[in-house]
């Protein structure tokens, strides 16, 4: 055998080979982590080589070598190490699936029917399969029942020191807001002998005689067919000062005068001024028109009350001084029949109001005796009206019977052809018409938009959800998705809706008058309509908030704006269901929101219900606040599960 044979079976070998791979890799360690280690030394490696053999003892005298060549790290001072900083709260946008991956099947408030049930035999406790909430770090004591003396009491129309310290009130100052300093700190309490309302459509004909035991209106009306009573009802036949023979018939006539008007497609959005007991709106619920009664707190003071009683879409309002509470173009038709307001006054500046709120191409009916009445004093009150319609540019269609009607121009175009000086002007281009809490009447005329906004809106019920061409004037942060976003809060209120109508019954609970406290573009009363629901939406848009109002009339419902650190102009015991979202977290920077609560409980009827979709920090003062006035009260998870910064707090009102 040669040599060299010899020296090549060696190295050949395989426990040379791994001794020489190991060596490498050992220095190629040593080298690495001198170099990036910034936090720790390493002590010295020692391999455990066999003496045996004359060639590792030389490869482990190479490593001693290169090791003691390679400078140490220096010492590294000892740091404690801190576990990693929780990732940042997401909000979540979906249901996330066991792999990580969005659910197809999205829905929200997916609710344990069962939970219902126990939440309605429960007091203050959240419902089976939840958590109790935590223990908070306030008490709130249970609130007391007010007077006898406040059972109709509305807090910014019944001030009766600040109305005593007017200096006029020819105009009817006394019949506006005037809120007292002292918020209201008791529970109002129900008439003796109250009872759950009777259920629409019944309700439109009867309502219990103890729910609103008032009878003025009796007295005062009986003959002219608008109400009477039977034993422990109050009866409504339908008539009223101007169609003692029925709002049904009185409507046919208006029908044939203006074929165009068309109840239902064209007209959606009707507005009653001086409504009696609101037989006219209560009628036109039957042709699919939504009709906003409003009348003012007067003689007659509980005419609001009866219509809201029964069911019908109402609102204490007066023409006076200040602009009503709903936008510019906001009604297709105004009805005014026997409303004892006197148009010509001032210029004209209650029929200039009017001219405010009503659409583009829209309606004025007027039923009263100077359209048919012979007296001196009567025709030269109707030489008044048709001077100033004229000038303001209004057409009168038709004039039949003891009723007259007029139709508002379609653009500027009739306003900027008048001769010069002729009065009243137009509004200056900076006047918002939109602009309305708190806010003078103007003895001007309204510009209607150059580019039409408003003025061609779909037919009922397409308008619902087609986006209004007013949505662009909106003055809000988004500009090229107000569309997108206007159809993603229909959808999202949809899916809510849906799931509180399967899992809380909601049909069963024969919902009628609701208020929705902040509608936003008017998606949660769209979803109500869509799912079927027979009852009407109250939509306010608060000042604190982006000017929606426009875009919820557009869509055919009705609203009102409103500051929410004062009370409402409405009856106690309005509302079958009041509705918050997210509304304390915003209004918690401006106003005691005990004072809210406090209201919602005035406006709630007895039997009905308050939802309350809002942030997880303010649950437990909500839900303290709710034992407090009485409430029956549980915190519900939304769809988006027990770890969302959302939840749900559920109220019933007992009776």
């Amino acid at each position: 055998m040669k040599l060299s044979d010899v020296g090549l079976d060696v190295v050949k070998t395989p426990r040379l080979v791994k001794l020489i791979a190991f060596a490498f890799l050992s220095i190629s360690t040593i080298f690495l982590f001198n170099h990036f280690s910034d936090s720790f030394s390493y002590p010295s490696l020692r391999f455990p080589i066999s003496s045996s053999s004359n060639v590792t003892e030389a490869i482990q005298a190479d490593i001693t070598s290169v090791a003691a060549v390679a400078p140490s790290p220096p010492p590294r001072p000892h740091l404690k190490i801190s576990p990693p900083p929780l990732p940042p709260t997401v909000v979540r946008t979906g249901i996330i699936d066991e792999n990580g991956a969005m659910s197809d099947s999205f829905e929200i408030g997916g609710f344990d029917p069962d939970s219902v049930d126990e939440l309605k035999s429960q007091t203050g406790n959240s419902s089976a399969g939840e958590k109790e909430s935590p223990e908070v770090g306030f008490q709130i004591e249970k609130l007391k029942l007010c007077d006898k003396t406040k059972i109709d009491y509305i807090p910014c129309l019944d001030n009766e020191e600040e109305i005593k310290r007017l200096n006029n009130t020819d105009r009817g100052e006394n019949y506006e807001r005037h809120c007292p300093k002292q918020s209201l700190d008791c529970l109002i309490p129900p008439p003796d002998g109250y009872k759950k309302p009777i259920p629409w459509p019944q309700s439109r004909d009867k309502i219990w005689f103890n729910n609103v035991p008032h009878t003025r209106l009796v007295e005062d009306k009986g003959g002219q067919n608008w109400i009477r009573r039977e034993k422990d009802k109050f009866v409504f036949p339908g008539g009223g000062t101007q169609f003692i023979h029925g709002a049904d018939q009185y409507l046919d006539q208006i029908s044939q005068m203006i074929p165009d008007i068309t109840f239902g497609s064209r007209t959606r959005v009707a507005l009653d001024i001086g409504c009696g007991v609101a037989s006219f709106g209560a009628f036109l619920m039957q042709r699919n028109t939504t009709t906003l009664s409003v009348a003012p707190k007067d003689v007659h003071e509980n005419q609001i009350q009866f219509a809201l009683e029964r069911g019908v879409p109402a609102m204490v309002a007066v023409f006076a001084t200040r602009r009503l509470l709903y936008p510019s173009q906001s009604f297709e038709m105004i009805h005014c029949s026997r409303c004892r307001i006197n148009w010509t006054r001032d210029d004209g500046i209650l029929l200039l109001e009017v001219n405010r709120m009503l659409r583009a191409g829209g309606y004025f009916v007027w039923a009263a005796q100077p359209v048919y009445k012979h007296e001196d004093n009567l025709q030269e009150q109707w030489k008044e009206m048709l001077d100033l319609t004229n000038r303001i540019c209004w057409e009168l269609i038709k004039k039949e019977g003891y009723i007259a009607v007029w139709r508002k121009p379609l653009n500027n175009s009739c306003y900027v052809s008048r001769e010069a000086g002729t009065k009243p002007p137009l509004c200056r281009p900076d006047d918002d018409p939109d602009d309305v809490w708190y806010v003078d009447m103007k003895p001007c005329i309204t510009r209607l938009p150059d580019n039409g906004y408003g003025a061609n809106v779909s037919t009922w019920p397409a308008r619902l959800h087609d986006p209004p061409e007013r949505l662009q004037s909106i003055q809000m942060d988004a500009y090229i998705s107000r569309k997108e976003i206007m159809k993603a809060e229909s959808r999202f209120w949809l899916e809510v809706v849906e799931s509180y109508v399967r899992v809380f019954r909601w049909k069963e609970f024969k919902l009628r008058n609701v208020l929705d406290m902040k509608a936003g573009f008017g998606g949660f009363a769209a979803a109500l309509n869509d799912l079927g629901l027979d009852c009407w939406v109250m939509n306010i848009v608060p000042i604190s908030g982006f000017n929606t109002l426009p875009v919820i009339y557009d869509r055919g419902l009705v609203g009102a704006m409103h500051d929410w650190c004062e009370p409402f102009d409405t009856y106690p015991r309005t509302y079958d269901l009041i509705h918050a979202a997210f509304l304390f977290s915003v209004e918690k920077k401006r106003c005691n929101i005990t004072n809210i609560v406090l209201e919602m409980d005035r406006m709630l009827r007895p039997g009905g219900r308050v939802y309350i979709r809002d942030s997880l920090s303010l649950m437990d003062q909500l839900q303290q606040l709710a034992k407090a006035i009485g409430w029956t009260a549980g915190v519900h998870d939304t769809g988006e599960g027990p770890h969302a910064s959302v939840r749900i707090l559920i109220c019933d009102k007992r009776i």
